[in-house]
């Protein structure tokens, strides 16, 4: 069955929505809860697409990987409204299958650097997919997930997600955006088990 009723498709049906969360503005660039903003900006570069403000309250372009439209987005809601870009996004696009939409996350369940792909599952407590689950009314998307590590007590979690990355992490950080730049582009051309398999079974560093 369709994910969304196929009157709200425009042109060619998408292979793949990737919609990197984040809070919008130089504040938080950068952040913690950014890295999947980092990732969208780090496949447009790849794959020659050029991030405008579009009409669904995201960043967005359409690039073609493997010969496949995928769009990529950049919603400037802030996180714990997500899912008003994200559904809109997904109704344009003419997505028919939930697994279709990759959503790029930071994970404090995650060492710093750590990258995971998961297909649906929980939410694990994070606003943005809670949004994301409520308007599309479906736990099965995708997600990318990158470790950022746990704060030094739950009360500090608010804070520790805004924070910029130490120098020591730094490095760590930047190859975990490429790998999960890698990883998103193994769930178009490999599919999302073969991805899981290869992304998941790399060791911790």
């Amino acid at each position: 069955m369709a994910l969304f009723a196929r009157s709200e498709r425009r042109g060619t049906p998408a292979a793949l929505v990737v919609v990197g969360l984040g809070n919008p503005g130089e504040k938080y660039a950068h952040t913690r809860h950014n890295v999947g903003f980092d990732v969208i900006d780090l496949l447009a570069k790849r794959h020659g697409g050029s991030l405008k403000l579009g009409r669904h309250r995201a960043f967005e372009c359409d690039v073609r990987i493997g010969g496949q439209r995928v769009i990529l987005a950049k919603p400037i809601t802030f996180m714990n409204l997500s899912g008003e870009a994200v559904a809109p996004i997904c109704k344009a696009s003419g997505l028919q299958d939930p697994a279709a939409l990759v959503v790029v996350q930071d994970e404090l369940d995650l060492a710093p650097g750590v990258v995971k792909v998961k297909a649906g599952g929980g939410l694990a407590g994070h606003n943005g997919l809670k949004s994301i689950t409520q308007h599309l009314h479906t736990q099965d998307y995708t997600r990318v997930r990158i470790g950022v590590g746990k704060p030094a007590n739950a009360a500090a979690g608010v804070e520790h997600v805004l924070k910029r990355f130490s120098q020591a992490e730094k490095p760590i950080i930047d190859i975990a955006i490429e790998r999960a730049a890698d990883a998103v582009e193994a769930i178009l051309l490999t599919g999302i088990e073969r991805a899981m398999n290869a992304v998941n079974s790399v060791p911790s560093a």
